[in-house]
């Protein structure tokens, strides 16, 4: 039964929790690591680990989309970004490192300016897809209708249709919305879509036939729309709420299994074991990898919402780098805060409460755990 808490005598609203206020308790069976599976599946599509590196300029480039394909994982490609608007972005990924704070949203702003180019879109998946790994590439809702021709033209396996908020039903006066159901039963490749974070907003997408609903807005490290908008949702009740939304639509479409992926807001591997234990099948993290050595931020680190031409709702980020991208991922780590070797941590939380995948390890208690 859902408690709702009184804020005042005119509204009253639930009590929802963030990641690092829930703990995974450990059970009383536990197994060693090395025997645990971290493997995900969506669609044909299976993974050796169950990481996405989010679609923004600071983390995903093609190179990094190939070494993360090559690494048992999977990278989108921001087609939106300065890839496809510049035929050689890397000068501009070096002067937006050098940039300092006050100058650095209004360049944003400018660089992104540019126009998107059609035939840099092929060429970039052509890239990734020539590597000979699973080619993930993102558009906003706005900008799908355009450009989806081509994205599937040029060979994308899996196709994201990224905001920070995604509606099954967007409302629009001036122009004709994106039809998500009509447009995901029109497509060849499976599409996952969102931000959601609530049980009707995710059952809702889950209608439209997508092979996964990302959970999440708001609760990125680069972003503020909360600061701007007023817009967040805790991440733990979130997921849990979109998992509860994918077992209702399984019963009700006769055992069509859609994938619950949390975006955003995982800085750190406790985080993303968290997030598993919360109920996601896999999760979309930028911050993590932007701190690679590898990282075309060059450990800087913003997302779309930093460069909007009106409300700017997110900032540029030094993170500084931690690391090889291998290193990140596998490990060995040479700190203690959880930013290095993920798997080798996932691996190890999943082992100490008894779980050896991560389909079983959703089922793991867990209890909330007061600052």
């Amino acid at each position: 039964m859902t408690s709702e808490v009184e804020i005042g005598r005119g509204k009253s609203g639930r009590r929802a929790y963030a990641l690092d206020e829930i703990g995974i308790v450990p059970s009383r069976r536990t197994r060693d690591p090395e025997e645990v599976s971290v493997a995900w599946q969506i669609d044909a599509y299976r993974f050796e680990i169950p990481l996405i590196a989010a679609p923004m300029d600071s983390v995903v480039s093609p190179a990094i989309a190939i070494a993360m394909g090559k690494f048992g994982g999977l990278a989108v490609l921001d087609l939106e970004g300065l890839w496809t608007r510049y035929e050689h972005p890397e000068p501009l990924l070096e002067e937006i490192a050098s940039l300092d704070d006050v100058r650095a949203t209004r360049r944003l702003q400018e660089l992104y300016a540019e126009p998107i180019k059609a035939e840099l879109i092929g060429a970039r998946i052509q890239e990734i897809r020539e590597a000979g790994v699973t080619v993930a590439a993102s558009l906003s809702p706005q900008r799908t209708a355009k450009y989806h021709k081509t994205v599937i033209d040029s060979g994308v396996d899996l196709f994201v249709i990224r905001g920070t908020t995604v509606s099954a039903e967007h409302v629009s006066g001036r122009a004709e919305p994106l039809n998500l159901k009509q447009f995901i039963y029109d497509l060849d490749v499976p599409v996952i879509v969102g931000g959601c974070a609530t049980y009707t907003a995710a059952l809702h997408l889950m209608r439209t036939g997508a092979a996964g609903v990302l959970v999440g807005f708001g609760g990125g490290s680069g972003h503020t729309t909360r600061t701007v908008l007023g817009v967040a949702v805790p991440m733990a009740t979130a997921i849990a709420d979109v998992a509860a939304a994918r077992r209702d639509y399984m019963d009700e479409s006769g055992g069509r299994y859609v994938h619950v992926i949390a975006d955003g807001g995982m800085t750190n591997s406790g985080d993303i074991a968290k997030a598993f234990a919360c109920g996601s099948d896999a999760v979309m993290v930028g911050s993590p990898f932007a701190r690679a050595a590898e990282a075309p931020g060059r450990g800087y680190h913003w997302g779309s919402e930093s460069h909007h031409g009106e409300v700017p709702r997110g900032a540029r980020l030094d993170l500084g780098t931690s690391g090889s991208l291998e290193e990140i991922l596998y490990g060995p780590s040479h700190v203690p805060d959880g930013s290095m070797n993920l798997m080798g941590a996932l691996r190890r939380a999943m082992a100490t409460s008894g779980y050896s995948d991560l389909k079983e390890f959703q089922r793991v208690q867990v209890v909330v755990t007061p600052h």
